[in-house]
């Protein structure tokens, strides 16, 4: 492997079952991960958390906090500031229900993966230390999907902040995979009297690590990434503060980006529109290169 790509061993079988018309695409889940930033000297560092090498998918990989849609989302209004729902359905390109319950699924699963809630009692505060025990049966709670995240805000009284928020990318899982997301990435600031701890059981560590740091560590193969994670992660690199690169969001392209699968002069050949450095060609019977 010369760097750190993820790449499943079944994947070439699949490919060739999809392009054969043997295999039909499963209907993809709506889901939300974010990178959550705090500045270091020179460049924000993100927080990521590295996947159990036991997880059947991508295990061993490093990724972002994050995971599925609650349905239970899109069917209650909640406490809310910041950009409209229909702003936010404008630039995710969904509808105001679906809009809420992405941005609810990104909120969520940062307080759930990374014990970090942006959401606070009015408009323009946001809470602090959430690592008490009463703080922790909730999140718990809500990781049991016991609650909805709608019914936690609700009976602790708080704000969801929309504005803390910033959407940054757009992927889908290829049409190959068995178990298939499209996912929204944001970015976030790290809020003050706040700090991240790997409450996740689907990870076995976590780090907070310069965009520069990880994708040169990927490069060399020491870091296993899918490609969201990697291409994100460069794109990172050339903001010296978490500011300018929540500044930055609004005006990114969430075009979605889904992999290709075609057979080309007898390769099969899997591509990532706009991420030439993904492509891998495989030879018929053979490993990908």
């Amino acid at each position: 492997m010369a760097n750190g790509q993820w790449y499943p061993p079944e994947w070439p079988d699949r490919i060739r079952a999809l392009t054969e018309g043997r295999l039909t695409p499963v209907t993809p889940k709506r889901a939300a991960t974010v990178m959550l930033l705090k500045d270091t000297d020179g460049t924000p560092a993100v927080h990521m958390l590295r996947r159990r090498a036991s997880m059947a998918f991508a295990g061993g990989a490093y990724a972002y906090p994050g995971g599925g849609v609650d349905p239970r989302d899109d069917e209650r209004q909640i406490r809310w500031t910041g950009p409209t729902r229909a702003w936010w359905a404008s630039r995710l390109g969904v509808d105001e229900t679906s809009a809420q319950a992405i941005v609810c699924a990104a909120v969520r699963e940062t307080y759930e993966e990374a014990g970090v809630l942006l959401a606070g009692p009015t408009p323009d505060s946001v809470v602090g230390d959430t690592t008490g025990d009463d703080w922790e049966a909730d999140r718990e709670a809500l990781v049991a999907r016991d609650v909805s995240f709608a019914e936690f805000l609700e009976r602790r009284g708080l704000v969801l902040r929309s504005d803390l928020l910033g959407a940054w990318t757009r992927w889908i899982t290829p049409e190959f995979e068995p178990r298939r997301y499209d996912t929204w990435f944001f970015v976030a600031a790290l809020p003050e009297g706040q700090r991240t701890r790997n409450a996740s059981t689907e990870a076995d560590s976590t780090v907070w690590i310069r965009p520069g740091e990880a994708a040169d560590a990927y490069d060399k193969g020491d870091l296993l990434m899918m490609p969201p994670t990697i291409a994100t992660l460069r794109q990172l690199r050339s903001y010296a503060t978490a500011a300018e690169a929540l500044a930055a969001a609004p005006g990114r392209d969430l075009t979605p980006v889904l992999a290709q699968a075609r057979l080309e002069n007898g390769e099969l050949v899997l591509s990532w529109p706009g991420h030439d450095e993904f492509t891998k060609h495989i030879p018929t019977g053979g490993a990908p290169a």
